[in-house]
């Protein structure tokens, strides 16, 4: 069954001068307009569209992909206040509605909220809303320790930053494991530290042993090779050279260069860290 929300291959059906009609089963016909119309097309052939309300409220059609999926998070900008809420641009025709009483600040135009896209049980329309806190999974989480996972970072604390994760629970980025300012509605990669018995979760920016050791040592043999052979970089550099340069900590990087001296890729020098020929 097709759904207001969703994309769906649909069937042409007709032609009008304002545009296509397509086969919506249940809800009936359905129109991309004309200016949505691909290139090529004939009766019977199936487009795959985006389902949506227009602005009176009639099911209608898209080739465009919104910024952001029903039961998704997103940072959108805010492009108009009326007597009925605040709109948001996710990239369709037709900016995407926060009902008043789904806004947690009243909103102003210009600026980015992190909002939550869903259907609304009143109308049936999609809205947004800004209490994104009611809208997080509590149930006890699926993840794995180690996993890598989508994070949003939507606050900050004074232990780190809260970040959502894939789009369904919350967890924290420990301000001791962040070398750089996040700024709220930021997507970032992250991995799964801890799950707490209370089914809080801990968050790192890095990947857990050896994983995050492989990955550096690719990193510095790339950077080896980008420099000519030579890095004026070793275990005599600072923690915050080491940081500033390759985002990790000083053991980090000293157990990734004992690795590649031990597999004879470099030799350590004095002043540096040097690509060895290969034989």
């Amino acid at each position: 069954m097709q759904k207001i929300g969703s994309r769906a291959p649909l069937v042409i059906l007709h032609e009008k001068s304002f545009g296509l009609f397509l086969d919506g089963g249940e809800l009936g016909e359905i129109l991309l307009p004309r200016r949505e119309m691909p290139a090529k097309w004939q009766i019977g052939d199936a487009v795959d569209v985006f389902l949506y309300h227009d602005s009176e409220d009639r099911p209608v059609a898209t080739l465009k992909t919104p910024k952001v999926m029903p039961g998704q998070f997103a940072r959108l900008k805010c492009v108009a206040v009326t007597a009925v809420g605040a709109f948001l641009d996710w990239g369709l025709p037709k900016d995407l509605m926060v009902p008043f009483r789904e806004q947690k600040v009243r909103m102003e135009i210009g600026r980015h909220y992190i909002a939550y896209i869903m259907t609304d049980e009143q109308t049936g329309r999609l809205i947004a809303t800004t209490r994104i806190a009611r809208h997080m999974d509590r149930t006890p989480p699926a993840f794995t320790l180690g996993q890598e996972v989508d994070l949003i970072v939507f606050g900050k604390t004074a232990l780190g930053y809260k970040a959502i994760i894939n789009h369904t629970h919350s967890g924290l980025i420990f301000a001791s494991d962040v070398f750089q300012e996040l700024q709220p509605g930021e997507a970032i990669k992250g991995y799964i530290a801890v799950i707490r018995p209370d089914g809080k979760i801990d968050l790192s920016l890095h990947p857990a042993g050896r994983r995050r050791v492989n990955n550096l040592e690719s990193q510095i043999l790339a950077e080896l090779e980008a420099r000519g052979g030579f890095w004026s970089l070793n275990d005599h550099s600072s923690a915050e050279e080491i940081h500033e340069e390759l985002g990790v900590s000083k053991r980090t990087f000293k157990q990734a260069t004992g690795a590649l001296w031990k597999q004879q890729k470099i030799t350590i020098e004095e002043h540096g860290i040097r690509l060895k020929p290969e034989a």
